[in-house]
């Protein structure tokens, strides 16, 4: 096993990835790094056919969504497990702009995002 936290794929198909080599061309790193960057929690893999892979929207041009690895933090402060980060990160919340948590962090709504996943640790 490689030690790398993998959530499980809960997501719909159509949720887009990107695998772990695709991941390390658009950010201009190694595979290694990807690998780190998943076992440090600032992204979150799933296995889509076979191969760990991590949500396209988790990108944007030039590099990982900011706030992003932040939320993450906040999330497993708060125990969630991998699996119940990404449930979260991607449920429908018509309470947010851009109607999900992920969606509203790549909108520049971190602050709100990361006020929401502090409060559902008490």
């Amino acid at each position: 096993m490689s030690g790398i936290p993998v959530a499980d794929d809960i997501l719909d198909t159509e949720v887009a990835v990107k695998t772990l080599s695709e991941v390390a061309a658009a950010l201009g790193v190694s595979a290694n790094k990807v690998r780190q960057m998943l076992r440090d929690g600032e992204l979150i893999a799933v296995r889509r056919k076979g191969e760990l892979c991590v949500p396209a929207a988790f990108f944007v041009k030039d590099g990982i969504v900011k706030g992003l690895s932040g939320t993450i933090t906040v999330l497993a402060d708060s125990g969630f497990s991998r699996t119940e980060m990404l449930r979260w990160l991607f449920a429908p919340d018509d309470t947010l702009p851009g109607s999900t948590p992920i969606n509203a962090l790549r909108t520049s709504h971190g602050t709100e995002v990361k006020r929401r996943a502090q409060a559902m640790a008490f």
